[in-house]
């Protein structure tokens, strides 16, 4: 690994703010020395408790996550926030519109907040989330929070990451029946009603808890907490709620069935990534690749049996 990442690793955890920005940087720009880097940091993981912050469009995520960062500094620890941007269509980086609504944040020096763009993600999160995560746990951070981009449709890859998941809602929206229509019920560990001070909160707190009802699996039923979080209202009780999620997710080892399985996952789509680059590579180097997606754009060939060229099986 180069001297000057080096350094940069070693002043990141040593708590330079600047090394740690430039290290993101290099993971969001699918650096290959990111795996020489994660391999460093890997065994200081594994500390922080990670919060997602989910839910549809305006509901005020950004906002209920500000309020959530001065509940997690009151706790005494340091907070790093991963603010998931939509992909600006000029530069390709983040719109940056979450974190100019964290700004009377961003001055405290036990917190971190840090833009990604999802750069055509579809699951809610940039690709590099999770190994951010990864370096602002390796660098100290007692609790990172991600709020996801807020597309409202399929942002389950949160699940993947966080501890704990809060799925935002408010009332005058429909995000009741888009929530139904998107299954991101499912993925919920507290629901949120924020805006609750809004005509037509308690219908829709009504409404998820007679969701709750026809759960399957109750070992855990999410909370339903109210909140108005531009006036600060309801995060005492949300904070409860998550405190309380936690204690349960570390009793019975369920916490640490939820890490192998995840583990699990996060090695097969690896494999995956790197098994289809490595393949792809090789047919171009043959010089088979462009005839075989002629024969497929052409309909020789359906893209089954493409595929099963292309990994040198010949079997049915």
């Amino acid at each position: 690994m180069p001297d000057v990442i080096q350094r940069q690793l070693d002043q990141a955890l040593g708590g330079d703010r600047l090394s740690l920005a430039r290290l993101i940087s290099l993971v969001e720009n699918g650096s290959p020395l990111v795996p020489h880097v994660l391999g460093q940091i890997y065994p200081m993981t594994g500390r922080a408790k990670l919060i997602g912050v989910t839910g549809p469009p305006g509901v005020g995520k950004s906002t209920l996550v500000n309020q959530l960062i001065a509940r997690l500094r009151d706790l005494g620890g340091k907070v790093g926030v991963i603010a998931v941007d939509p992909t600006s269509p000029f530069t390709g980086g983040a719109i940056l519109g979450d974190r100019v609504r964290m700004q009377d944040r961003a001055t405290d020096p036990g917190v971190f907040i840090r833009s990604l763009a999802t750069r055509g993600h579809l699951g809610g999160l940039s690709l590099a989330a999770r190994d951010a995560a990864r370096l602002m746990d390796a660098c100290g951070y007692d609790y990172v929070v991600v709020e996801t981009v807020g597309t409202g449709q399929s942002e389950v890859d949160i699940m993947d990451l966080a501890h704990t998941v809060l799925v935002v809602l408010a009332p005058g929206l429909g995000d009741d029946i888009q929530a139904q229509k998107a299954g991101i019920l499912e993925i919920a560990d507290i629901l949120v009603v924020n805006k609750a001070d809004r005509d037509g909160a308690d219908q829709l707190v009504a409404q998820l808890n007679a969701m709750l009802d026809l759960a399957r699996d109750q070992s855990w039923r999410p909370p339903v907490v109210r909140t108005v979080a531009a006036e600060g209202q309801g995060l005492d009780q949300l904070l409860a709620s998550w405190c309380g999620h936690r204690a349960w997710l570390e009793s019975d080892g369920r916490l640490a069935a939820r890490l192998t399985r995840r583990a699990g996952r996060e090695l097969e789509e690896l494999i995956g990534r790197q098994a289809a680059t490595r393949i792809i590579a090789a047919a171009k180097q043959r010089g088979v690749w462009d005839q075989i997606v002629a024969d497929v754009a052409a309909h020789r060939c359906d893209p089954y049996a493409a595929a099963t060229r292309l990994l040198g099986d010949d079997s049915p």
